[in-house]
């Protein structure tokens, strides 16, 4: 018997149109241009840790069936309005990722994101707080750097330490042996996101948000290296409540490094026995034509949602979750 039913109660979906009310007037106000872009794509992520969604379409030009691919995110899209001219954007739409479903991911999911002209990664944690403060009525964020929040809660700088000595404070926590043949990044997410990430914010018993900060550069393929400190990228993340909700970039502008790193994801993707992925070519050549200066942040509003309706399955927010559609 099918359940076509809501996922969500009413009640709850229209307290969620008000919030996305909220959203879009947040920006209105401050002059940021609401745009839309294709939710598919001839181009898609090359991160060995995303996997998009892919068509075949049967009516191109050229005649003969070609793949599409469900966007992992609008980024690739609004980086060419941001070199065409457009000034300061953001979008609230549907995104794709191909990944196992739970408490915390529908696989179509609603993503804000947005991009400023002339701030680096600091001045967009600062709108993205307020914004927060707004929806959630919180307390200012914290913001600790990577390094600081491995060093203080696990004992482990992680900028230097050695993949032996990684796999060693591994073992700490899991015997599992398919852990002690992976490399140094991976092994880092493990950590960051099994012993690190359920409590960041936590304070005395009180939760605030928290952001993360410089990144290592291996984990940012979509923003600048830090010219201070080339192991670290002007990357960050924002967690509240044990929740990963938001991504954000001080944005790559070098077309031929961002290339190489879209190579480099596909030779690693290869070795894992992954299908390889195409090159967003516009995204390249908007690159090559000009990225003003800009940092980006893309930020789930359905986890949002659930913090501020206090509920505890991602379903309890949708109109229809994956199962129901």
């Amino acid at each position: 018997m099918s359940n076509w039913s809501p996922s969500a109660q009413i009640d709850t979906l229209k307290r969620r149109a008000q919030f996305m009310r909220t959203i879009r007037e947040y920006f209105h106000q401050r002059d940021v241009l609401e745009v839309e872009t294709p939710c598919l794509s001839h181009g898609t992520v090359t991160d060995v840790h995303l996997d998009a969604f892919s068509t075949k379409f049967y009516f191109d030009q050229c005649g003969e069936e070609i793949d599409l691919y469900l966007q992992t995110s609008p980024e690739y899209a609004m980086k060419r309005l941001l070199a065409s001219g457009s000034g300061p954007i953001f979008q609230i739409c549907k995104a794709f990722r191909n990944e196992a479903a739970g408490h915390l991911h529908n696989p179509e999911f609603t993503m804000l994101e947005w991009y400023r002209p002339g701030f680096d990664e600091h001045q967009l944690m600062v709108e993205l707080d307020e914004l927060i403060q707004v929806l959630l009525s919180t307390e200012p964020a914290r913001k600790v750097s990577y390094q600081q929040v491995f060093l203080s809660k696990l004992n482990i700088d992680p900028l230097e330490v050695s993949l032996k000595e990684l796999r060693a404070r591994v073992s700490d926590f899991s015997n599992d042996e398919w852990l002690q043949h992976e490399g140094k990044d991976a092994l880092l997410q493990w950590l960051f996101s099994c012993h690190i990430e359920p409590t960041l914010g936590l304070n005395d018993g009180d939760w605030e948000p928290c952001f993360i900060y410089d990144f290592p550069a291996s984990q940012s393929s979509l923003a600048k290296i830090n010219q201070n400190d080339p192991r670290v990228a002007h990357r960050f993340e924002l967690y509240f409540k044990g929740k990963e909700l938001a991504n954000g970039f001080y944005e790559l502008q070098d077309a031929q490094e961002q290339r190489n790193r879209f190579e480099k994801d596909n030779r690693a993707r290869q070795k894992s026995g992954l299908p390889l992925r195409p090159v967003d070519e516009n995204l390249i050549s908007a690159l090559e034509a000009g990225l003003p200066d800009c940092s980006g942040v893309a930020l789930g509003l359905d986890r949002l949602f659930m913090i501020a309706e206090e509920r505890g399955h991602i379903e309890q927010v949708l109109s229809f979750d994956y199962s129901r559609c």
